[in-house]
């Protein structure tokens, strides 16, 4: 028998391990939980890590798995909500309809993702160089309107008629199995069911990772490279715009200088943890969608074990580097 012949269960046994590797991260990041918080299965925990995912970087990092991806990379995102946020607030405050603010979140994120793809894809600029100049202009201008200081849902005025509507994005919920189920929760399993989809299924998704994969092949098959990443660019732009919507309604009261800090690096860290190639072609929704919860789970176990506030990004950067690294291995011995 030659020596080199290997076991076929082995090899299914790694492929296995390789490809779902953030599921037993997930596991193993829930057994600790629980060990550092016994009461973390409560229900309210739940629904707090996923409302703070969804208000937060949870949709975001759905998008930046397309990005990614594609081989392509965001530095944008937390900037880009910070804007969106300050001046979709004093879109309401104008108007007092909470849906005219979503669409001009939603519009204004279009927009400012389609610069990003089109620097990228017709000005053959580097993602990273793009994406920063455009995290630099966003801080900019949201700091010189805000001044630093605070957009505010009716001024702070919790009489306006408005002010609970807007509120309630956030912070309502649904009572389904007799238990309140948060809105963001609902809308953060919808669009991961419905962007794991869109990446398995359509066209589309199978174009994002043969860009991803290799760029040239992709083109002499016939796939419109440029328009793709374009379009990778515009709908991560929308979900910050839909991220802004759902964070203002949370915090009703926005921060110029800080709001949006650090979105970026953890959405690109959830994806890294969720399994995705940070070189392109290789990545899933549903590993983002655990990167991000286990993201969230290892900040709520970090609060329960009173660890200080000003180490969890050094945590966070950690846990990227790991990420990658295990990346790098896996693609290796590939």
């Amino acid at each position: 028998m030659d020596r080199k012949t290997v076991n076929p269960r082995r090899l299914n046994g790694r492929r296995l391990f390789s490809e779902y590797s953030y599921v037993v991260s997930f596991i193993l990041i829930l057994i600790i939980a629980v060990c550092v918080n016994p009461n973390f299965f409560r229900w309210r925990n739940i629904t707090t890590i996923f409302r703070q995912s969804a208000t937060t970087t949870g949709i975001i990092a759905l998008g930046m798995t397309m990005i990614i991806c594609a081989g392509q990379i965001d530095i944008s995102v937390g900037a880009q909500v910070a804007l969106l946020s300050g001046f979709g607030i004093t879109v309401l405050n104008a108007t007092g309809n909470i849906w005219l603010m979503l669409l001009f979140c939603l519009a204004g994120g279009a927009l400012i993702g389609t610069v990003n793809g089109v620097l990228v894809a017709y000005g053959h600029m580097p993602a990273m160089i793009a994406t920063l100049a455009m995290q630099t202009s966003c801080r900019a201008i949201i700091n010189h309107f805000g001044q630093g200081g605070p957009f505010a849902v009716a001024d702070g005025m919790s009489t306006e008629p408005y002010y609970q509507t807007f509120r309630e994005v956030a912070n309502g919920s649904l009572v389904l199995f007799g238990q309140k189920v948060p809105y963001p929760m609902i809308i953060f399993i919808a669009m991961g069911l419905l962007f794991g989809l869109i990446m398995r299924r359509t066209r589309w998704g199978k174009h994002i990772y043969a860009i991803g994969s290799n760029e040239v092949s992709a083109r002499l098959d016939g796939v419109n490279v440029n328009l793709v990443k374009v379009s990778v660019f515009t709908m991560t732009g929308v979900l910050c715009g839909f991220t802004s919507w759902l964070y203002s309604s949370s915090v009703m009261a926005v921060a110029a200088a800080s709001a949006g800090n650090a979105f970026e690096m953890d959405a690109i860290a959830a994806v890294a943890i969720g399994g995705a190639s940070m070189s392109g072609g290789r990545g899933k929704i549903i590993g983002s969608f655990l990167g991000v919860l286990m993201f969230k789970i290892i900040n709520n176990t970090l609060v329960a074990a009173k660890v200080p506030t000003f180490l969890t990004g050094a945590i966070s950067g950690a846990i990227i580097i790991i990420a990658v690294l295990l990346q790098n291995v896996r693609g290796r011995r590939r």
